[in-house]
C-alpha cells in the first residue's frame, strides 16, 4: 500500500512539473494549463503526500510566485 500511494504522488508531482513549467512562463494566460491557484495547491499536495521535500516545495513555490 505504501509503494502504491509513493508511486501515486511520484506520478502526481512528474504531472505538474511538466505542467507548471508551461504555467510559469505566461501566467497572464491561463488557457493553456492550470491556474496558478491549482498548481499552487498541487505542489502543497505533493509536498503533503511526501513526495517533494519542505526545501523543494519552498523553492518551487517561489518560482510559481515569480520570488526568488
Amino acid at each position: 500500500m505504501k509503494k502504491l500511494i509513493a508511486l501515486s504522488s511520484i506520478a502526481l508531482f512528474a504531472v505538474f512539473l511538466c505542467s507548471g513549467c508551461i504555467g510559469i512562463g505566461n501566467r497572464s494566460d491561463l488557457r493553456g494549463g492550470d491556474t496558478l491557484g491549482k498548481q499552487l495547491l498541487d505542489l502543497k499536495t505533493a509536498q503533503t503526500m511526501g513526495a517533494i521535500t519542505d526545501a523543494e516545495y519552498q523553492t518551487l513555490k517561489a518560482k510559481l510566485l515569480g520570488t526568488k
